[in-house]
């Protein structure tokens, strides 16, 4: 494991002034302002504050051609990615068009089968399906780089609408719509936008624009802020930055969870992920719920995670969560055969670690392959892919990365510099995934390596761990811990990390894999723990910690989780 550097986030005097005069907690104030928050309206998370859709290119447009669609009677089709995001994305599309009076059922491409995407594998699927061919395709979390799907599916008379927030390539596909705001001209200005996100923006733009058309009263039609749950989860799950207006919608979606207003595949996840939707957090929704859901679409088929979030059968939700987080524990134990396997492999003395991380395995499930490249990566540091076998002449990767590498940049520049090596790929700065021919990966793995410098002028990376410094003694107590629980923390919006020199008043391990802390900081006391952490530490130490609140037998107490130590 490579060692951080400590640094600590500083935010402009004035604007915390100015944040604190709007009757924001100091130290929320504090932090917030670290984080890039330059005025309060930033921290304003109801409806009223959202961006319009109307900033959104094509999305009126888009709504357009739903609502001609709806009036006709035309089937409409929706296809989904394979992941949480995708799947959210696809039960607000199901939900909402439904309730608005659309003929609609959906498609989920198979991983193992079809791959990633609106292909024409897919749309070929698609013109067999059991509910009858559709007039319209509906993408959601895919699309933006089908230029071949688009146009098989333009060849068998299908129209297609794309919604999608992956970056585009050289070429966007000739569909009726395109939806995204990372597509070139689009000044929507969050480019940050799950695809549950890009979709609920069109469920509103279409819901103005049967408005508009006299199908609904002024402020009439279905109330779509009832699907906030599923846009929470899917933005969460799939680690997109927490700019405002993410921050907006996941905020939006906890407060419903927490008053009980979920759907009812929501309110299962929480059962048996045994957590409690009272007091439910991004980081339920990020590591509780979302792995149960992206479970289905890496061992089985997605739709059942769909099916899950669209039925509003109390019993059946709960009946296919189980399955859910059934599938989750198998899931779990094939990645922990596949991370020790890759973690011998790297240990090898004739491994030699360069500026990346490439590894294969013959036995590996291409479903699990990401994971195992997150794990790589945060132990080397390294922008890391895993690859599988994908039948009998391709391998399957999936890459994470580190912020100072662009991993989409970097597979299009190997693709640029030998358009043979890579058959597809796409992604975003920090996750990817790809297909190569068996044959290509020995060159494949270099040329990798060769793109990463080119692109950093660098052969190594330095984790950087960013705290906000020290946590002033009047803030070191459970109703803080409590405050800062309630806020939406995640990517690009980092939970509150802070830094503080302890005296280890106690120290035990616990079941030989925690360590169990009694600290001291001035006249205070704290209970803490590091979880993983198996070596003691000295009487003197400087800590990297989280505030939490820990409750117990009805007690609620201030508790600090340490992060690293030095």
């Amino acid at each position: 494991m490579v060692s951080p550097r400590l640094t600590i986030r500083n935010g402009d005097p004035a604007v915390c002034r100015a944040l604190e005069a709007a009757g924001i907690h100091p130290l929320l104030a504090r932090l917030w302002a670290a984080r890039g928050v330059v005025h309060p309206d930033q921290t304003r998370l109801a409806w009223p504050s959202m961006l319009p859709p109307a900033g959104l290119t094509r999305c009126g447009h888009a709504a357009a051609i739903l609502a001609d669609a709806i009036a006709r009677g035309l089937r409409l089709l929706v296809v989904a990615d394979y992941d949480c995001d995708g799947a959210t994305a696809c039960a607000v599309a199901l939900r909402a068009l439904r309730a608005m009076g659309a003929v609609v059922d959906f498609l989920v491409p198979n991983r193992f089968e079809t791959g990633y995407g609106l292909s024409p594998a897919v749309v070929e699927l698609a013109c067999s399906h059991h509910a009858g061919k559709p007039d319209l395709i509906v993408t959601v979390d895919n699309g933006i780089a089908s230029v071949d799907g688009v146009a098989a599916a333009n060849a068998a008379g299908i129209g297609v609408v794309i919604t999608d927030h992956h970056l585009p390539g050289d070429r966007l596909p000739d569909a009726l719509a395109i939806v995204n705001p990372n597509q070139p001209g689009c000044g929507f200005p969050s480019k940050n936008l799950a695809g549950v996100g890009v979709v609920f923006y069109l469920m509103l733009a279409l819901r103005a624009e049967l408005r508009r058309r006299g199908v609904y009263a002024a402020d009439g039609g279905p109330r779509l802020d009832a699907l906030a749950d599923l846009v929470a989860l899917g933005t969460v799950a799939d680690v997109v930055r927490l700019d405002a207006n993410n921050r907006l919608l996941v905020t939006q979606g906890l407060q419903r969870i927490r008053t009980g207003r979920m759907q009812p595949g929501v309110r299962a996840l929480f059962a048996v992920a045994a957590r409690e939707p009272r007091a439910a957090s991004a980081f339920d929704l990020g590591f509780a719920l979302g792995p149960r859901i992206n479970a289905a679409g890496r061992l089985s088929d997605m739709s059942l995670g769909i099916a899950c979030l669209t039925t509003d059968d109390e019993s059946r939700a709960l009946e296919i969560a189980r399955e859910l987080d059934a599938i989750n524990r198998d899931r779990r134990s094939i990645e922990a055969t596949m991370r020790e396997q890759a973690m011998t492999a790297m240990e090898d003395p004739a491994t030699v670690v360069g500026a990346t991380v490439c590894v294969y395995e013959e036995t590996w499930h291409q479903g699990v392959v990401g994971l195992v490249a997150s794990r790589l990566k945060d132990r080397y540091w390294r922008p890391t892919l895993a690859f599988a076998p994908a039948g009998e002449e391709e391998l399957r990767g999936s890459g994470r990365s580190i912020p100072d590498v662009h991993l989409r940049d970097a597979l299009d520049l190997v693709s640029k510099r030998d358009p043979t090596l890579i058959r597809k790929f796409g992604g975003h700065a920090m996750a990817a995934g790809l297909t190569v021919g068996r044959a290509d990966f020995p060159r494949f793995a270099p040329a990798f390596d060769a793109a990463v410098r080119e692109l950093t002028g660098r052969d190594n990376f330095e984790p950087v761990l960013e705290t906000d410094g020290s946590l002033e003694s009047g803030y070191a107590n459970a109703d803080v811990a409590g405050l800062l629980q309630q806020q939406v923390w995640g990517a690009g919006f980092a939970a509150p990390l802070f830094l503080d020199r302890f005296q280890v008043r106690s120290q035990r391990l616990l079941g030989d894999k925690h360590l169990k802390l009694s600290l001291e900081r001035g006249h205070q006391r704290f209970d803490a723990i590091w979880f993983g952490q198996t070596r003691l530490l000295p009487e003197t130490v400087d800590m990297a910690y989280r505030l939490e609140q820990n409750v117990w037998n009805g007690r609620v107490s201030v508790q600090l989780v340490v992060e690293h130590a030095g």
